[in-house]
């Protein structure tokens, strides 16, 4: 296996952005070479480790708390942590840098709401606009749009392999990856 000092690459964006999509690529890439890689999914995490939370402010906060914790765990054990995660406030991002410390490396995923829901299989920007989700992050909730990202991908333009190429030059730029 190559070396690896571990990294959190934290992937934020609205629901459709494309961070799964990435997140699952980046993960590919990153195996395909040797190195110890885990994807922190959001919507699998809310079926499983999360299962007990819901969507109210209080719930969204520790959701993303104890994300940040697992991608910590496994940062340190030398992993890339991948977390495709919309944590739409810049207070959750920075309590996930806080948390990770040296090591996290924050991804806006920057795609216009538009292609976002264009690319809705699931319908919930549909519900949302019609009032059937409640804070919706986009539509009926804020999303803070990051200020600093270490790291801005615009899936709109960009193939998959051009934003894949672009993280990890970034993680080879930081030390994280030889």
């Amino acid at each position: 296996m190559s070396e690896s000092r571990g990294a959190v690459v934290w992937m934020t964006g609205l629901s459709g952005a494309g961070k799964s999509t990435l997140a699952d690529a980046l993960h590919r890439r990153l195996t395909k070479e040797g190195r110890a890689s885990i994807v922190l999914d959001g919507d699998v995490l809310r079926r499983g480790l999360n299962a007990d939370l819901g969507f109210t402010a209080e719930d969204r906060t520790e959701n993303l708390r104890r994300v940040a914790h697992v991608a910590a765990l496994f940062m340190q054990q030398g992993f890339i942590a991948i977390a495709a995660v919309i944590s739409p406030e810049h207070q959750h991002r920075r309590a996930a840098r806080d948390i990770v410390g040296n090591g996290f490396v924050e991804v806006f995923v920057n795609t216009p709401l538009e292609v976002c829901e264009a690319r809705d299989v699931k319908g919930l920007y549909a519900r949302a606009r019609r009032g059937e989700i409640p804070h919706f992050t986009g539509i009926s909730g804020a999303y803070d749009t990051p200020v600093e990202p270490d790291v801005v991908i615009e899936t709109a333009c960009m193939s998959v392999d051009q934003s894949v190429d672009q993280l990890i030059a970034r993680l080879i730029l930081t030390g994280r990856l030889s």
